[in-house]
């Protein structure tokens, strides 16, 4: 069991892990779906940013749809699927789980990052969670633009030594954002040669798309 983090609490990897190369990224959470109400579905993103708070190119952008079939890297194929990557291997996105059905102790969805591959150019990588909603969720069902992450519980974002499997620290997501469709949850950022991450829990309005604005 790892450190238990509060928003803007910040953890340093190396202090627990020193030469820590490769982390995990677990992210979970529970829909409050309502009998024949509208099916959620909630997608995590990665954004490698710059100092100048943009990602330095749109391979750093890494989402579902970021996936290229046929990719090099071996470990982007798990079960059949291909996990999104940046060029240079150093972040692998999540599968997509549409429906949130993990079994106990599992993560919905993850994300691999390999800090000593991460670009020089590349500062901090912002972990989100975004809603899906129309038209760009699978049902194309109008419903879906009043989801909200009041809607959702049980939100968390742990991080996991990818070499051990040992958890080393957790932040789990007590505001309920009922305006809000789109989570900022943490981010990893350099200090000196090391990395920290810091528990944010910052809410949007505007789903992926005002990520990318922001970014971009």
């Amino acid at each position: 069991m790892g450190f238990n983090l509060t928003k803007g609490q910040r953890f340093d990897l190396s202090k627990v892990a020193p030469g820590l190369m490769k982390v995990r990224i677990g992210l979970g959470w529970t829909p409050n779906e309502e009998p024949d109400g509208p099916d959620f579905d909630l997608d995590v993103s990665a954004f490698g940013i710059n100092d100048k708070f943009k990602i330095p190119d749109d391979s750093y952008f890494v989402f579902y749809g970021q996936v290229r079939m046929g990719n090099s890297i071996e470990d982007t194929k798990e079960k059949g699927l291909y996990r999104p990557v940046t060029f240079d291997g150093a972040v692998m996105g999540a599968i997509d789980d549409p429906d949130g059905s993990r079994s106990d102790g599992d993560d919905d969805e993850d994300m691999i990052i390999a800090l000593n591959k991460v670009d020089p150019k590349v500062q901090q990588i912002i972990i989100c969670v975004t809603i899906c909603k129309y038209p760009y969720d699978n049902n194309k069902d109008k419903r879906t633009l009043k989801q909200n992450f009041g809607m959702v519980d049980d939100c968390y974002v742990r991080i996991v030594n990818d070499v051990n499997g040992e958890e080393m620290a957790k932040y789990q997501l007590k505001e309920s954002f009922k305006n809000e469709d789109a989570v900022e949850f943490g981010r990893l950022y350099r200090v000196g040669g090391s990395w920290e991450f810091e528990a944010m829990g910052r809410s949007h309005q505007g789903s992926l798309q005002t990520l990318v604005d922001l970014y971009t």
